[in-house]
């Protein structure tokens, strides 16, 4: 039960220490260098793995948000290496399973000072682990995952044009946290909802015509 259910639990710690994190963060934003506390619009969550807040304050948020990254990244990771096994083609299986490790590995990295190269190497990874992904959600009959998986990409796409770019950074804090919500929909939808017969779409229509 424990272990079925892994990927949701440490999600779900992830962000509660994530939202904690929040709530002790002394303040400073983009926008405003001596606001007081976490502003959602404004800050990125970067901001809270920093040694000091915007503000100069001592960040006293970086432990909480240190041990949620930590988690987040630890389930998403899980879920790779759990979904690559429902992908028939072996090739694709060790792009989702090994892209998708490195790119938690670097996420979770991104909490030390090396942060802006780690980023770069995670969304790198992670762009193409989510691409290969929804190749084979298109491949398949899952409609609704269909729509999602592209909405992912979109965000995921949008927000690292934005980042990388440096176009529209002010509204770079509210794309993140919902490329970051939408990213957890897809993880839990795809890892509760689809089984490794939904990508053997080949298989099932040749059965089909047999019958």
């Amino acid at each position: 039960m424990l272990k079925k259910h892994s990927i949701l639990i440490g999600i779900v710690i992830s962000l509660v220490l994530l939202y904690l994190a929040t709530q002790h963060y002394p303040g400073g934003s983009q926008a405003d260098k001596n606001s007081v506390g976490y502003s959602w619009l404004n800050n990125y969550l970067s901001n809270l793995f920093s040694p000091k807040a915007v503000n100069g304050a001592e960040n006293t948020a970086r432990i909480w948000a240190d041990f949620g990254m930590l988690f987040f990244c630890g389930s998403i990771l899980i879920f790779f290496i759990d979904f690559s096994t429902k992908i028939p083609d072996k090739n694709a299986q060790k792009i989702i399973k090994y892209c998708g490790i490195g790119s938690m590995a670097f996420a979770f990295l991104a909490v030390t000072p090396l942060h802006d190269l780690m980023v770069r190497l995670s969304c790198t990874l992670s762009m193409l682990t989510i691409f290969y992904v929804t190749v084979f959600v298109l491949k398949s009959r899952l409609v609704g995952f269909k729509i999602l998986s592209l909405l992912v990409l979109v965000f995921l796409y949008g927000g690292a044009y934005v980042y990388f770019s440096g176009n529209g950074l002010q509204i770079l804090p509210v794309l993140q946290k919902a490329t970051f919500g939408i990213s957890i929909i897809w993880v839990l939808g795809l890892y509760y909802f689809t089984r490794e017969e939904d990508f053997r779409v080949k298989e099932k229509i040749l059965v089909e015509r047999i019958n």
